[in-house]
């Protein structure tokens, strides 16, 4: 049966909102045009036309008019999703927004702009005031601002990694801050604490490695296919200790923890094989297999005196010299203050 004639404009208009990208450049009148027509809208761009307007000034649209064609998008940092969003994902979203911000580059945080910013007004309209005072997000670490990445190497690396394509690269190494052109083959692209990581190869090489993303000081997609490692997985590549910065291969680590770092390893485990055996002298005995990685002997360090490593003997000895080193550095006469 047709629609009645408000109805299925109604329905249009719907649709065409739906069919607006969040961002710029946007989407043309012909390509929006075209898009209706699949949706079984057969109207002139004419009336495409007339219709975004009418919505532009009800909804935060704009018309990207610096190039040609031009394209309509939605405003940007206002969300494009129309339905009303449940007080428990507004809750929800507070929480992740609270997160996420210490954590992500200023790129990613403002594609979810609109989003959090819906979720603030869901929770505005709910209690007001009464629901900022209420919800909290407190980091288990030493917080750290994110370090800043360049314009546009974000919006640049990410559809490369989608879709599978090199990537020409200006690299400043860490080790001595020179610059380096490279070229990459992405892999995957993870996020560890607030650095984002590009894993890729070089040129022909088949090692992966670890390339810091706001390191990279400018960035060109080739649109070449990127070369695959045969048989490579990002799942298997972050559980083998990949983003842990190691070896890639697992250690039996045998240590002697107090009883309070016990009672949080029963309740946050480090491994799932993690064994804990009360001593005879108040303490426990920890057996676990670990990967070898920089990542394991921080976080033994960071125990300070709740843990005494047994075995591997190279680990041992690694952190008793750490230790014995910061112990110099704290009892040296004569510092300059």
């Amino acid at each position: 049966m047709p629609r009645a004639g408000g109805a299925d404009t109604l329905v249009r208009h719907w649709t065409l909102l739906k069919r607006l990208p969040a961002r710029g450049p946007g989407r043309t009148v012909a390509e929006l045009t075209a898009l209706l027509a699949e949706e079984g809208f057969r109207m002139t761009r004419r009336t495409i036309e007339r219709d975004l307007q009418t919505l532009a000034g009800i909804f935060p649209l704009v018309c990207n008019d610096k190039g040609t064609p031009q394209g309509w998008h939605w405003l940007p940092g206002q969300d494009s999703s129309l339905p009303e969003l449940p007080l428990a994902d507004a809750v929800s979203l507070q929480f992740i927004e609270t997160m996420l911000r210490p954590l992500l580059p200023k790129p990613v945080i403002e594609t979810l702009e609109g989003r959090f910013r819906q979720a603030r007004g869901r929770l505005r309209a709910e209690g007001g005031a009464r629901w900022r005072e209420r919800l909290r997000y407190v980091a288990p670490s030493l917080p750290v601002h994110p370090p800043a990445v360049e314009p546009g190497v974000l919006e640049t690396v990410q559809p490369a990694v989608l879709e599978g394509r090199c990537l020409e690269v200006d690299y400043r190494r860490p080790d001595g801050g020179y610059h380096e052109d490279l070229l990459l083959h992405p892999l995957g692209l993870v996020q560890r604490g607030p650095v984002t990581y590009l894993v890729a190869t070089a040129y022909d090489y088949e090692d992966v490695r670890l390339y810091a993303v706001h390191r990279i000081r400018g960035a060109r997609c080739t649109g070449t296919r990127a070369r695959r490692v045969r048989d490579f997985d990002l799942d298997e590549y972050i559980a083998r200790g990949g983003l842990q910065f190691g070896s890639g291969k697992s250690l039996r680590l045998r240590a002697r923890v107090s009883e309070s770092l016990a009672a949080i390893l029963e309740e946050t485990p480090i491994a799932q094989d993690q064994q804990l055996k009360a001593g005879v002298s108040g303490d426990y005995r920890l057996t676990a297999t670990v990967p070898e990685s920089w990542q394991l002997t921080w976080w033994i360090l960071q125990q300070g005196a709740d843990i005494e490593v047994r075995s591997p003997k190279a680990l041992r000895e690694t952190i008793a010299g750490t230790l014995r080193a910061a112990a110099r550095r704290y009892t040296a006469r004569g510092t300059k203050r």
